[in-house]
């Protein structure tokens, strides 16, 4: 709509798309953007976004945020899919679109670079000059026609011109589709922050963000737009697409962390061994797997200036999101497909308390309200303490029964959860705030946890 409207009143040939919540930071942000844009290489004036021939569509600028606390607490920076994955996109077909701080031009809305696709009204296409004052009665009345919802009906828009429709990250599956008919993208990313924006401070809201975000891209990736099929077929090509997919498909990281966050502490209870003890050979080959994954993760993000302590969050809340918004996305998703009735759309909250403002610069976790999600990240912390605790009871008393050495992994694993489970704990036990865990979700976390152990060590009887 904003884009049919705009277009009525000026019809600029440059748009930017912001948040609502973000602000520029740069007043040289636009020349940089012009620096790509404008030929060069011609002596007239005419601007590259006016040429029918170009295949740059937009420009994206990395998101950053102004508020966040020293140590991140809940990753919002979101350095590797702003950041490092941008960077590598960079020298594919170009960065895929994340809904802010990005310069489109408004050629690019309208079908592929050699495949124009005309708007059904003149005015509204890209190379429509306005020569009418906006106040004007004319330019107004077409602005309100343009403006209706009911005007897309039986129209192209959201198909194949404008902002594409058909998922909750229209912003994801914009730049997609873009890139899909031929449309590059380039990634700035300045030393001084072109926007900024704000962050959610309640880990409530981050989590229904990232649950809105994994069902939208679920969307796309069952949908006949999926990467590994249409996106392997246009334009893109291999490595484009799997760079799409590896986005797309988040909500799957919810399978192997669920597992791990479980059933390794469950066996250790029951003092059966499921990995490889220190003494074999092929322990060497999960340490050197898990280590180098981490050791390159905690590169990757040093190398864009991260810190250690940043990093240390940001692979902390990656876990807490595989437990929570990519398992609750995936269920909310798979429930859809199947015609059963599922929460709405929910905006993210920014609203300000002075109370959570001061926890959140504290560093501390802001659980407060009882939510679903809190549940299944809450049982995995209790087994997790219970399973490390009783894992150290079998060193220490140099069981006979069961063979410690085999049970290593497990242990670590365990001691590895109960450290980043930290800071539920401490919402659990010392927190007297109104951010602490609700006792609801303690209750019923409780009750599950100790249903587990006791349905495992049945089984195992």
């Amino acid at each position: 709509m904003k884009l049919r409207v705009s277009a009525t009143m000026t019809n600029a040939p440059i748009i930017l798309t912001l948040d609502c919540d973000m602000y520029s930071n740069d007043p040289r942000t636009p020349l940089r953007v012009l620096c790509y844009l404008l030929n060069s290489s011609t002596t007239s004036t005419q601007a590259q976004v006016l040429d029918r021939s170009t295949e740059l569509g937009y420009i994206q600028f990395p998101q950053h945020f102004h508020g966040i606390n020293e140590n991140d607490t809940y990753a919002c920076e979101y350095k590797r899919l702003f950041q490092i994955n941008s960077m590598g996109l960079d020298g594919l077909a170009g960065p895929n679109h994340v809904g802010t701080g990005c310069f489109f031009c408004r050629r690019a809305f309208f079908g592929g670079p050699s495949t124009f696709v005309p708007p059904e009204i003149p005015e509204l296409g890209p190379f429509h000059v306005v020569d009418k004052p906006i106040r004007s009665q004319p330019i107004l009345e077409l602005a309100h026609e343009v403006a209706s919802c009911n005007y897309e009906n039986q129209t192209k828009w959201g198909f194949e011109i404008g902002v594409r429709y058909g998922s909750l990250v229209e912003d994801y599956f914009t730049g997609y589709r873009l890139h899909c008919e031929g449309w590059k993208s380039i990634f700035c990313s300045p030393k001084r922050a072109a926007f900024l924006g704000d962050a959610p401070i309640t880990l409530v809201d981050v989590l229904n963000q990232q649950k809105r975000w994994s069902i939208g891209l679920l969307d796309v990736v069952f949908s006949k737009f999926s990467h590994l099929t249409f996106g392997i077929r246009s334009n893109i090509g291999l490595l484009m697409a799997i760079g799409y997919a590896q986005i797309g498909c988040w909500a799957f990281w919810s399978i192997p962390i669920t597992m791990y966050a479980f059933l390794p502490q469950l066996a250790l209870l029951n003092g059966i061994s499921i990995f490889p003890s220190v003494s074999e050979l092929w322990f060497l080959l999960y340490m050197f797997l898990f280590l180098g994954a981490y050791l390159q993760d905690l590169l990757d993000f040093l190398f864009y200036g991260g810190t250690v302590q940043r990093w240390w969050s940001d692979q902390r809340m990656w876990n807490i999101r595989g437990l929570t918004c990519h398992f609750f996305g995936f269920l909310e998703f798979f429930l859809k497909s199947v015609g059963i009735p599922t929460q709405g759309f929910n905006v993210t909250s920014k609203v300000l308390d002075d109370e959570q403002s001061k926890r959140y610069m504290q560093g501390f976790f802001e659980f407060g309200v009882p939510s679903p999600m809190f549940v299944p990240l809450t049982t995995a912390a209790f087994v997790n303490l219970v399973s490390f605790v009783w894992g150290l009871v079998w060193i220490f008393r140099g069981s006979k029964d069961v063979e410690v050495e085999g049970l290593f992994v497990q242990i670590f694993l365990a001691g590895f959860g109960v450290v980043n489970s930290w800071p539920i704990y401490e919402g659990v036990v010392w927190r007297r705030d109104k951010g602490k865990l609700h006792i609801r979700t303690t209750m019923i976390s409780t009750f599950l946890a100790s249903l587990l152990v006791a349905a495992a060590s049945f089984a195992t009887n």
